[in-house]
């Protein structure tokens, strides 16, 4: 079976049912605005991370239907013949705007705007949702484990609890919230990522004990790998590591058992052997709460896996892709518990003077009446079709780095609570304030 390489058809039935009928009664041209935006974050989280940006408009450059695509939902019976031909010449060639990759959002921030005729931006719901929640809930508790790591390096080591090419995002999101390597060596290829990796258990085992499966290892890569000695004795392991390798060795890492417990034993051998700067790796199932009660200890780099490839526990943000104009009228959905605020919308984030932020001003069909310290939230990713220059990873890296400094510090914490700054969403008729 020959598989399509195009993204057209990671979408959902139903977008091409829609536009089908809107072809035959002629509302498939009419101007619209779709928005981007959750009504809620995930339980226990006070702030997100808009992740993923990027990626979907590289994506959107290649969201073409080929013949095969065609001939796939015609002979399915998904399109009528009308909408076949509609779709072998489409292309987007509206207009996308948006946060930044690396911004803060909040419940009701409009983190993307899609604009231009009713068929070109449905088709585009089912591919930006996809993108954006993945990237967008690993960014949030990847950025949570940074904080909770207080300076300490992270390793995204999570490929093989994902789909092959989740993981490969995965990395990317883990590396835009400031994690400082992967093991996914495709992410390293892809997006220039540090990538970082020495042995497994299975190296151990291959051979007849312990020290010659470390002099092998030391032997290939030198005393500045990493060598695992949890796979018997953790303490005669790292009394074998040091005698293969001398007190020079980069690291060891401990990858089982009490963590705490674990690395305060391993530093005070690791001394007492001479190994004073050989520095202790753990890794095992750690999420940004087990990170933080490892914050006295003395660990000097944490390896996460299943936790960040899965949004430690939200593997989704939430987000909503919902029609708000139409023809410049706001349409608004009013069934209950998703309800939604009609018209394009506007938003700022405002700041005391020492830099602190306070609140987001989102206005539909208009903009906040400016103040001192306020910051524009969106900017323009693709105009007709044309996507605009992009920010590179190290950028939005960056990026997010200043947004965390610039929330109330208590927004940072663990703990349950209200979102970090509130969101102040102002409708057409309504005056803020």
């Amino acid at each position: 079976m020959v598989h399509s390489s195009r993204p057209a058809l990671l979408t959902d039935h139903y977008e091409l049912t829609m536009v089908s009928a809107a072809l035959r009664d002629g509302t498939a041209d009419r101007h619209c605005v779709f928005e981007v935006f959750t009504r809620r974050l995930p339980t226990g989280r006070r702030y997100g991370v808009v992740a993923g940006t990027t990626r979907l408009v590289e994506l959107l450059a290649d969201f073409r239907f080929d013949a095969a695509d065609v001939d796939f939902l015609r002979d399915t019976g998904v399109v009528d013949a009308r909408t076949a031909q509609w779709l072998a010449d489409y292309r987007f060639r509206g207009d996308v705007d948006g946060y930044a990759e690396g911004e803060l959002y909040f419940p009701g921030s409009p983190i993307l705007t899609v604009s231009g005729t009713f068929a070109e931006c449905v088709l585009l719901e089912t591919l930006t949702l996809s993108v954006l929640n993945h990237d967008s809930a690993i960014a949030a508790a990847a950025a949570r484990m940074v904080t909770a790591a207080r300076g300490r390096t992270l390793i995204e080591m999570g490929s093989r609890r994902a789909n092959e090419e989740a993981a490969v995002a995965a990395a990317r999101a883990s590396y835009l919230a400031g994690f400082g390597y992967t093991s996914n060596l495709a992410a390293g290829q892809r997006y220039g990522i540090p990538t970082a990796g020495t042995a497994a258990h299975a190296f151990t085992l291959l051979h007849d004990d312990e020290p010659t499966a470390f002099a092998s290892q030391v032997a290939a890569q030198g005393k500045s790998t990493t060598l695992l000695v949890d796979t018997y004795d953790i303490a005669q392991g790292i009394r074998n590591a040091i005698a293969v390798a001398g007190p020079d060795l980069r690291a060891v890492r401990i990858d089982s058992g009490d963590l705490a417990v674990l690395a305060q034993h391993s530093r005070e051998l690791l001394d007492s052997l001479g190994a004073l700067d050989t520095k202790i790796i753990v890794s095992g199932d750690l999420d940004e709460y087990a990170i933080a009660a490892l914050a006295a200890e003395t660990v000097d780099m944490y390896g996460a896996g299943t936790a960040v490839v899965t949004g430690s526990g939200a593997p989704t943000a939430g987000l909503v892709y919902k029609l708000v104009e139409v023809d410049g009228r706001s349409v608004v959905k009013r069934s209950e518990h998703k309800a939604t605020v009609g018209g394009r919308k506007t938003a700022v984030r405002r700041h005391k003077p020492s830099g602190t932020a306070t609140e987001e001003v989102v206005v539909s069909q208009g903009a906040p009446e400016p103040l001192p310290g306020d910051r524009t939230l969106q900017r323009r990713y693709v105009t007709a079709g044309e996507p605009a220059p992009l920010p590179t990873l190290t950028e939005s890296r960056e990026h997010l780095r200043q947004c965390l400094i610039s929330i109330p510090w208590e927004g940072l914490k663990l703990s349950a609570g209200d979102p970090t700054i509130p969101v102040t969403v102002v409708a057409a008729d309504q005056p803020e304030g």
